[in-house]
């Protein structure tokens, strides 16, 4: 029998692609397109191979696809334009490229050797070079030394060409003191909240002239959603876990294969640092033991994060040599230097984790629950083409249900449905696609149970009778006359205020001051009583803003122009000077490379990206 389903349900995703030309290459070498197919396309002499269109459109939709946390296929990737904004991208590089081939520019052999040396990815784990490693990265990579040197070679190019195209642009200082002036402006200002409980006069019982006319003008708060009443048919481990006998001897096997799990010897969580020589790893020890360096700062020196140190969970055995000094250690510490195959290394001694002996007997249960549930999904899968061959049939799910171990149910599900069935994922992303005309068919469940659903009918949206929804228009058209109150009390206040009087002289409690900048966030004050702050428009102005049933007044006590001669001010300017420019640059660069597009003419091979783009589905 089949361990697996037949059929898998349809995705959609939406996402939407933002951005702008994204310069450089994404990746490259994960298809090798042979034969006469060498590129999509050229900019003058620059062509644009297909290894690098294939390889940049395949690193393009994984990263949409790790973003979104679900895979994108390449027809959904093509529907949304990711294939253009691949092209587009490499077609810019190609013009730079060509330019940097009509100039001369290039770089020399040194250059590109310090390039490949200085890649970590190239390194053996004591920061050397190591060709064997150097060998193997391009052979996963499908590049040969030649092809990846060339690749280094452009792309120290096009940064040339591209630094000469964006240099010397800085952006203009007014331009800077104007966004300095409106981002590093500070506000001072006094705020109070007033509640239903602050309400001069009570608010009036709702006459139905009151409701009908709130209902009529909110239809939306009290419409339906669309209902989709679906029958279904399903079955999960835990359903039928209780049926499931096992007996001592399958336990046992269990036992066995998971003996590693409950037989473990004793074990030491370990860090290792490998040094060039043993003067440098006495030196290291030395300034360890002196308190002048951590285990971490000695990782750092070495231009390592303690990550890059970790062995884990290591036995004596497994640490050679240094398995005797580690293991003699009695609490957390550093020994060393100790000879390794690697060289002289440090280690530090983290935690000691004793030996594990559980029997057959302590570990019965836990086996028992575990071992039930594993059965029971074994039970559906052998079952599933049962199931699948019974609904190809025509069984209908009521049959299905009353022949197998399939519960039947039905639901009325609407986007936001979570209960019962529709808690899981696989069953809402077929319940939201399913049509009137599709036969039922066998899906699979997260926790490894199957179902199968058929839709019976739509409801669509709808403006439910005012009867049905009488409590809750009452309770919306409370609340928004609660807050109009609140606003014109409130208004009666500021008034009062902006005449020179006292928060408590306007009917105002608790007062709180604070000094605003652009984009703070401060918990017990909404986002629109700041942004109300910045839009009154002298010192005394006051404003106020729901928040919730409540009411938030603003008070402007004073403006506080930004100081770019401050440590604060400084950075500010420094990081706006900065993204300015690089804005600037970018745009610059855009030009630039549509111009050289432009006067070295660009030739697109539709029928051999198509060929890519069909090879990769």
């Amino acid at each position: 029998m089949s361990s697996s389903l037949r059929s898998h349900g349809k995705k959609t995703v939406f996402w939407i692609l933002m951005g702008m030309l994204i310069l450089g290459l994404g990746g490259f070498g994960v298809t090798n397109f042979g034969g006469s197919l060498r590129s999509i396309g050229s900019v003058g002499e620059t062509e644009v191979s297909v290894d690098q269109f294939a390889s940049s459109l395949q690193g393009e939709v994984r990263a949409l696809s790790e973003r979104m946390g679900q895979p994108l296929s390449m027809a959904q990737a093509r529907e949304f334009g990711v294939d253009r904004l691949v092209q587009a991208r490499l077609f810019a590089a190609a013009a730079v490229d060509e330019q940097a081939r009509i100039m001369g520019v290039s770089v020399g052999d040194g250059d590109v050797r310090d390039q490949i040396l200085a890649t970590p990815s190239f390194q053996d784990p004591t920061g050397k070079f190591d060709r064997e490693t150097y060998k193997l990265a391009l052979r996963q990579q499908g590049l040969t030394e030649a092809e990846y040197e060339a690749q280094i070679r452009a792309e120290s190019a096009r940064a040339i060409v591209q630094a000469a195209a964006i240099g010397g642009a800085p952006a203009p200082k007014a331009i800077i003191d104007r966004y300095i002036a409106y981002i590093g402006e500070a506000r001072g200002v006094t705020t109070a909240r007033i509640t239903a409980a602050d309400l001069t006069d009570a608010l009036p019982e709702p006459q139905e002239a009151d409701l009908q006319a709130y209902y009529e003008a909110h239809p939306e708060d009290f419409t339906s959603l669309e209902t989709r009443k679906i029958t279904y048919a399903y079955v999960t481990p835990e359903m039928i876990v209780d049926t499931i006998e096992l007996d001592e001897a399958a336990l046992r096997e269990v036992y066995e294969a998971r003996s590693a799990e409950f037989q473990q010897p004793e074990r030491r969580l370990v860090e290792q640092l490998v040094y060039p020589d043993a003067d440098s790893a006495v030196a290291a020890k030395a300034a360890y033991d002196a308190g002048e360096k951590t285990f971490a700062e000695l990782a750092a020196d070495r231009g390592l994060a303690l990550t890059d140190a970790d062995l884990g969970e290591v036995t004596k055995e497994e640490l050679g040599g240094a398995g005797e000094a580690v293991f003699a250690l009695e609490e957390p510490e550093v020994v060393g230097p100790i000879d390794t195959d690697l060289g002289p290394a440090l280690f530090s001694m983290n935690a000691i984790l004793e030996a594990r002996n559980v029997t057959f007997e302590e570990a019965q249960e836990e086996l028992a629950g575990e071992a039930r549930m594993d059965r029971a999904r074994r039970v559906i899968l052998d079952n599933s083409l049962i199931y699948e061959d019974e609904l190809a049939g025509g069984v209908t799910l009521e049959e299905i249900a009353d022949q197998t171990d399939l519960v039947l149910g039905t639901i009325d599900y609407t986007a936001e449905t979570q209960d019962d069935i529709a808690a899981y994922q696989a069953f809402r992303e077929v319940a939201d696609e399913v049509t009137a005309s599709d036969f039922p068919e066998l899906k699979e469940l997260e926790d490894g149970g199957v179902f199968a659903l058929r839709l019976d009918a739509i409801e669509e949206p709808s403006l439910l009778p005012l009867e049905d929804v009488r409590e809750d228009v009452i309770a919306a058209w409370r609340a928004n006359a609660l807050q109009e109150a609140l606003l014109a009390q409130a208004q009666v206040g500021i008034a009062a205020l902006e005449g020179g009087a006292s928060f408590a002289d306007a009917g105002f409690g608790d007062t709180k001051d604070y000094q605003l900048t652009r984009g703070i966030f401060i918990e017990d004050l909404p986002d629109t009583a700041i942004t109300a702050a910045y839009s009154l428009s002298g010192e005394g102005k006051a404003s106020a803003v729901a928040d919730g049933t409540n009411v938030v007044i603003v008070q402007l006590n004073a403006i506080i122009p930004a100081d770019q001669n401050d440590t604060v001010g400084e950075q500010l300017t420094t990081s706006v000077k900065d993204q300015l420019s690089q804005g600037l640059g970018q745009d610059l660069f855009e030009y630039y490379a549509r111009a050289a597009q432009a006067e070295a003419g660009v030739k697109l091979d539709s029928a051999a990206a198509e060929a890519v783009m069909t090879q990769l589905q």
